[in-house]
């Protein structure tokens, strides 16, 4: 599991105010019925955000940082995975998310982030930034295209997906820890020389000895990790928008 039960995202440098939150539901083209968590900010940056979760789906943690989002201006949805195989209901500590994960596919995810970014459209560009599994289907959102303006994978596990696609896709970030050992150094060098091959913009960095899931407010020795990932984030939108 990509983040500890208690876990919980730490806040953006700058925090304004969130205007609303709400649990959504919302429907892919293929018909999928699947839950996400809007938060709107009362004072927007000009600049969409799409939530990919972990391999909990929407788990708390992904409610939390939408709002977290929102504080930095982003109009923000967090989405679901499983809605095709595990209708919509609660996703807490107790849901049993493995069975799930195995019959997602990354089909799935690109219908379901399409919906949330037309549920975002008039917003601003739309990024994307997915977690674990949901960074790896960040990435490979945005190296396709999809019609985003970029896609932020933390500590993506790159099993998850294929090669990137053929032909220039939307810029790419890479937030990553040190220690992390779910995807191999020698992974990533061949990923990253596969964007080279199609033309996709990316930058990477990683965060000596931080472990796979620093990204959380309860480690206390990752702290300026954190907020730097922040600042890289805020940085690269802003660029990219």
């Amino acid at each position: 599991m990509c983040h500890s039960t208690d876990s919980r995202p730490p806040a953006p440098p700058v925090q304004g105010k969130v205007a609303s939150q709400e649990q959504i539901e919302l429907t892919a083209a293929d018909g999928n019925r699947f839950l996400g968590y809007r938060a709107v900010p009362e004072q927007p940056n000009g600049r969409s955000m799409v939530i990919l979760p972990d391999v909990r789906g929407l788990h708390p943690y992904y409610r939390d940082l939408a709002v977290r989002f929102a504080e930095a201006g982003f109009q923000t949805i967090a989405i679901d995975y499983f809605g095709r195989t595990a209708d919509t209901g609660d996703r807490s500590d107790d849901f049993a998310f493995m069975p799930h994960v195995q019959q997602l596919t990354s089909d799935h995810v690109r219908a379901d982030a399409k919906a949330a970014t037309e549920a975002l459209a008039g917003a601003g560009p739309v990024f994307t930034v997915g977690f674990c599994l949901g960074g790896a289907q960040s990435l490979r959102q945005a190296a396709e295209g999809n019609g985003l303006a970029g896609g932020i994978g933390f500590y993506p596990t790159l099993r998850f997906v294929d090669e990137p696609a053929s032909g220039p896709g939307a810029p790419i970030l890479m937030l990553m820890g040190g220690a992390d050992t779910a995807t191999t150094p020698e992974q990533f060098a061949a990923y990253e020389a596969a964007l080279d091959r199609a033309g996709t913009p990316h930058e990477k960095h990683v965060y000596d000895g931080a472990p796979h899931s620093f990204f959380d407010r309860s480690y206390g020795e990752w702290a300026e990790a954190c907020q730097d990932a922040w600042r890289q984030i805020l940085d690269f939108t802003e660029r990219h928008a």
